[in-house]
């Protein structure tokens, strides 16, 4: 067959193997039973992965987004292939043993994307995503693939309404604590569980699914200004078509996700998770998706960052605003502009657009409006929302998420608890006092197995008023909801021998932001002691999805990857 474009090698540098020469006959002869024509098969093959589910709202509405992605690559002269992978919902699984599959399922859609465009010859690739696995895992599989990709941004929800005030999932998890205190009544609750969701997008505060969005418009893989588009909001399917024409460009100039996703890009992220006070899941995804991209990037890179870089934003769980506020206050791009104009941004990385960021930004013109948003000399504080703390119970670092407390010294004695739902019991039960330490583990990577999060319990803790008062330790990992202080990630994990399995109850455990410090006050010499006298723990999964993840995964400090 012959060819009419003259960038075909660029065009269609996977898809030709599978559609052009006489070869390929019988493959073409399936291609036009799905709707394609001869024209069809001299065009670049374009993958929408398709992450639409009724299990969440988060991503109930996508394939409306998916849809017009599919004909701004018609338009564009590309043909596109919708295809579907696996989102789970870590609202509904909070709190279960269930939640164990959430860090799993990030994997799990990075595997099925890669292979789906991987087998088919998919010369690009679109992903639309919402909810918070599905965009690093899209991320991953695009650094992975190293095929011309774009991100597209499912929105988030708008919040709840319960007594004159806006509420969101946060407060029905906090509620659940107070609940439990008898600070509020059942009907109560059951009145405010009716109002919190009220239709579809993702976690609508700066948890994981928001701070993810934002961190890919940074590293320039997304439409620039679709960050913070509300979920209802019609300009996300100009978003969509728009993304369709972006891709058809990179594949005829062949840019592909590496191209964009260097270590400038991904300080530029960084830079924008810390200064909105984005998820601690971050630190994960972004550890995992360099890894996917081949750029050196490590736990520490996230500390040196944060010491100089300003939190600029009052956003949900620390604040009071959520993601349509961030919205209405001119969106995602008035915080990436404030930063440039400090000099905190690489303005020369590149972008989907073609454009670097900063050229992306000289158009933006709205200026912090000092509530939503905040200029560099009124932030919120002068370093970011995010710390990373090591000593002898953390030699690999652990992650707290300062944004969301102003309790950063802490020393009292440890509770202990092999697992997340003895230790919400203990909450719910009122086991846990002013001035304890709280400590969950084996909830690692590899201990849970997946490393669950622990929204359940640290609600819990909120809504019983201890958030002032006590400290939360934790191998496994939080929710972007999450506030208080709790530190997560803590590696290495007690499944592995990690001085968190090595503590006894009533241990003394002090915590020092500042210093950066988390430590147990016991001697090294009795450290050791208990180390020899460790004994590993029969897995929890010796079979299915769960026991493969815990033979693979890797420590939680380099990304809790399996690759």
């Amino acid at each position: 067959m012959a060819t009419k474009t003259k960038n075909l090698a660029l065009l269609k540098h996977k898809s030709g193997i599978v559609s052009l020469g006489p070869d390929r006959a019988p493959a073409r002869s399936m291609l036009r039973a799905v709707g394609l024509n001869d024209d069809d098969m001299e065009k670049p093959f374009v993958g929408v992965a398709n992450l639409a589910s009724d299990v969440t709202p988060c991503n109930m509405h996508l394939t409306r987004i998916a849809e017009k992605a599919k004909q701004g690559l018609w338009d564009a002269q590309a043909v596109p292939f919708m295809f579907g992978t696996i989102t789970i919902s870590d609202g509904i699984s909070m709190g279960t043993e269930g939640m164990k599959g959430s860090l799993v399922s990030r994997e799990v859609i990075a595997d099925s994307i890669e292979t789906v465009c991987f087998t088919e010859g998919m010369d690009g690739l679109i992903v639309v995503a919402a909810c918070d696995k599905n965009m690093p895992g899209a991320m991953m599989s695009m650094a992975r693939l190293n095929i011309p990709s774009v991100f597209v941004y499912g929105g988030a929800i708008l919040p709840g309404s319960y007594e004159g005030q806006d509420i969101n999932i946060q407060d029905m998890y906090e509620a659940v604590g107070a609940y439990s205190k008898c600070q509020m009544s059942l009907d109560e609750l059951l009145k405010m569980e009716r109002a919190a969701c009220p239709g579809e997008g993702a976690c609508s505060g700066m948890f994981t699914a928001n701070t993810m969005a934002s961190a890919i418009e940074a590293m320039g893989m997304s439409v620039s200004g679709a960050a913070s588009i509300p979920a209802v909001d019609d300009r996300n399917l100009d978003v969509a078509h728009e993304a369709g024409t972006h891709l058809y460009s990179m594949l005829e100039k062949g840019v592909k996700p590496r191209d964009i996703m260097t270590r400038a890009a991904f300080e530029n992220a960084i830079r924008l998770v810390l200064a909105m006070g984005g998820s601690t899941n971050a630190v994960l995804h972004l550890l995992a998706i360099a890894r996917e991209a081949e750029v050196d990037l490590t736990i520490d890179d996230f500390d040196a960052l944060s010491r100089e870089t300003p939190y600029l934003t009052d956003l949900r769980p620390g604040g009071k605003y959520v993601m349509s506020d961030v919205d209405k206050a001119g969106g995602v791009q008035v915080v990436l502009k404030e930063l440039l104009d400090g000099g905190m941004l690489h303005g020369d990385a590149m972008t989907i657009n073609g454009n670097t960021i900063g050229e992306n930004l000289q158009g933006v013109t709205t200026k912090p409006d000092e509530r939503v948003i905040f200029s560099i000399p009124n932030a919120k504080s002068s370093t970011g929302g995010l710390a990373i703390l090591r000593g002898n119970l953390a030699p690999e670092g652990a992650v707290i998420k300062v944004s969301g407390t102003s309790h950063h010294q802490h020393e009292g004695p440890a509770k202990v608890y092999d697992g997340e739902r003895a230790a919400f019991e203990a909450v719910t039960n009122g086991e846990i006092e002013d001035g304890d330490v709280l400590v969950i583990r084996y909830e690692g990577p590899k201990g849970g197995p997946g490393m669950q999060e622990m929204l359940a319990v640290t609600g819990a803790i909120m809504g019983a008023g201890l958030g002032d008062s006590t400290l939360l330790i934790t191998d496994g990992r939080f929710s972007g909801a999450t506030r208080g202080p709790m530190i997560g990630h803590v590696a290495p994990e007690a499944a592995v021998g990690g001085p968190i399995g090595l503590i006894n109850q009533g241990d003394i455990i002090s915590m020092d932001v500042e210093s950066r410090q988390l430590n147990v006050k016991i001697t090294k010499a009795e450290l050791e002691e208990r180390k020899k006298a460790w004994q590993p723990r029969k897995t929890n999964y010796e079979r299915g999805v769960l026991a493969k993840y815990a033979k693979l995964v890797s420590s939680a400090s380099i990304g809790a990857v399996t690759s």
